[in-house]
């Protein structure tokens, strides 16, 4: 089965971003919105963001576009948790991540970045951590996160084959 934008899936209510300076998480995450270059996701107090983003029924992720402008505002490192609703600055700084990556211009860009896809099934809530940017400055720019992977509920019945005895 395809990987498909899980848009649909993510309980949009519920979703929180900490440090944001204002209200800019729909920006990045909404249909329409995270298209426009325009509205962006901007960090308040210092270069870090933690972004918690519930789903409504449990999901596979296969993997996440974040793409944001090049240069120093740019998102550099940042760490994947799973099914942790709670999560703090202190714990995500100090806490082994499922998954941690460095994005790259490409991955700016709009390049997906893979998942380790056996340990991302079954997630109701993703935790995105970005530790720091590439230019070490104290603001931190993100334009869209995409997330990609199938639905819990989605299984094609039709597509599953007998197994026959030999």
């Amino acid at each position: 089965m395809a990987a498909q934008d899980l848009l649909d899936s993510i309980e949009m209510r519920k979703v929180e971003c900490l440090n944001q300076k204002g209200d800019g998480i729909g920006n990045v995450l909404k249909q329409g919105y995270r298209d426009d270059p325009g509205l962006v996701l901007e960090s308040d107090t210092d270069e870090q963001l933690l972004i918690h983003i519930p789903f409504q029924n449990a999901v596979k992720l296969h993997s996440l576009t974040i793409t944001s402008g090049a240069g120093d505002h740019a998102p550099r490192r940042f760490k994947l948790f799973t099914n942790r609703a709670s999560l703090g600055f202190s714990e995500a700084n100090s806490e082994v991540p499922v998954q941690q990556f460095d994005l790259t211009e490409e991955n700016l860009s709009g390049t997906p970045v893979i998942l380790k896809y056996v340990k991302f099934q079954a997630v109701t809530h993703l935790t995105i951590f970005i530790e720091d940017n590439h230019g070490d400055d104290e603001l931190t720019r993100l334009e869209a996160i995409r997330l990609f992977g199938s639905s819990g509920q989605s299984m094609d019945v039709a597509a599953i084959k007998k197994v026959e005895d030999q």
